[in-house]
């Protein structure tokens, strides 16, 4: 039987890698900002902590409705941003864990396969939301023809390199890393990319749902810490199943209300398009039946107890409910597998980038599993074909090949009575 490789100093290569696997990452000193120190110094921990979270998440907020009002593709970039500062804080736990070994490449390569990630979805989005822009320019309707194969190869030089820089008695470690960064890019990219996607189908699909999980939050912490007495979980002992069912409560009712202010303006209900003629975005259009004002009626038994038979509202509000139960049922998972994370590496926060809060990452945990949800329910209940995209397949095929599908078409609209011998000439 061979012998365990030994290092210079006698440890075998095995047990040193076991021991990192085991250390804690070092955690972060206290943050808060000294004016806060100061004005807080009489109050109990507790209650220091309530004031300090309370009003950076007051500031958060302003600082979202200023991005709101700055536009679509504002919100695009500080996704982008916030995108790359959750990968770097995700990262960097995993070189603190190995960082003894001095890993060749591990940064450079993390850094790259995220680049290439980035350059095949927002190639994606360009070449599906701005078509008429990309055949209007020579260099980008080329990078757009072969953008999945340029994609690839790029992905192809970081694997080659990965493979280049292999270090004996670090292999697997550097397999683990290797690993780490895949699984990295495919919770924060990935699921960043279909954010950007519900934006793009109307700002209300962006803000509703990213509300309701902020509601979430919030609330659950308020009805936790006046009246939570019950623990809901062992990976968070902080939450409470009283915080549990009041921000769920609370989060319905909050998206119930912001969805019907939102309704009524198209800048939020409209998705965002690219103007050929005037070389810029616009979010314009004619509302769908989502929202328009119907009239239902309220069930006999609902009738007796408020007294109305008829309710007025958007049926956006119905979608509605399904969103803010989503974020407040299924949600808070997203941070109970957060805080299992980083209970494993024995660190309290991500990164303190936010006093009182941790992390960006810490504050978008839950955000990233909402967008998934978001984006897989407006595919499942929502959005059908897209005329405009398919008109825009239609126009790349050769022309026998549009004549084939507008014979077939024809056809059809004969066969289902929509045209006559008359209108077929």
């Amino acid at each position: 039987e061979s012998e365990p490789e030994v290092k210079a100093d006698g440890e075998t290569a095995s047990d040193s890698e076991n021991r990192a696997e085991a250390a804690p990452v070092a955690t972060s000193a206290d943050d808060t900002p000294e004016v806060l120190n100061r004005a807080l110094s009489n109050l109990s921990s507790r209650w220091k902590n309530w004031w300090v979270r309370g009003i950076l998440t007051l500031a958060m907020i302003a600082f979202f409705f200023i991005i709101i009002y700055l536009g679509p593709m504002v919100l695009m970039m500080i996704v982008m941003c916030v995108q790359i500062k959750c990968f770097q804080e995700i990262i960097t736990i995993g070189y603190n864990v190995y960082h003894s070994y001095d890993l060749p490449w591990f940064r450079t390569l993390s850094w790259y396969f995220l680049l290439c990630v980035n350059y095949f979805f927002y190639g994606e989005t360009v070449t599906d939301y701005f078509f008429t822009l990309v055949q209007r320019e020579e260099p980008l309707r080329i990078l757009s023809k072969y953008h999945r194969f340029i994609s690839f190869t790029l992905y192809l030089i970081g694997f080659c390199m990965f493979v280049l820089s292999l270090v004996k008695k670090h292999y697997r470690l550097q397999f683990y890393m290797f690993g780490w960064t895949h699984v990295t890019l495919l919770i924060v990219v990935t699921q960043s990319h279909l954010v950007i996607h519900n934006l793009f189908e109307g700002m209300i699909w962006f803000i509703v749902p990213i509300s309701c999980v902020i509601c979430n939050d919030i609330m659950a912490y308020m009805f936790g810490f006046f009246f939570g007495r019950t623990p809901l979980i062992k990976l968070s002992p902080k939450k409470t199943w009283e915080g549990f069912i009041g921000g769920f409560f609370a989060t319905v009712l909050f998206g119930l209300l912001l969805s019907y202010v939102m309704s009524g303006y198209r800048c939020f209900v409209c998705p965002v398009e690219y103007n050929n003629d005037t070389n810029s975005f616009t979010v314009d259009c004619e509302p769908s039946d989502l929202f328009r004002l119907h009239e239902y009626n309220i069930p006999e038994v609902i009738q007796s107890v408020i007294g109305w038979k008829i309710v007025r509202m958007y049926p956006f509000q119905i979608h509605s409910i399904a969103l803010s139960t989503f974020a407040s049922l299924i949600g808070p998972f997203g941070g109970f597998f957060a805080s299992g994370f980083k209970r494993a590496f024995k660190i309290k926060d991500f990164a303190n980038t936010i006093p009182g809060h941790g992390g960006i990452m810490d504050r978008f945990d839950c955000q990233y599993l909402m967008a998934t949800f978001v984006n897989v329910y407006i595919a499942s209940f929502i959005r059908g074909p897209n005329p405009s995209k398919l008109i825009q397949q239609f126009m790349n095929l050769r022309p026998e090949q549009q004549l084939h599908i507008f014979s077939t078409l024809k056809s059809h609209l004969i066969d289902k009575g929509m045209l006559t011998d008359a209108t077929e000439d």
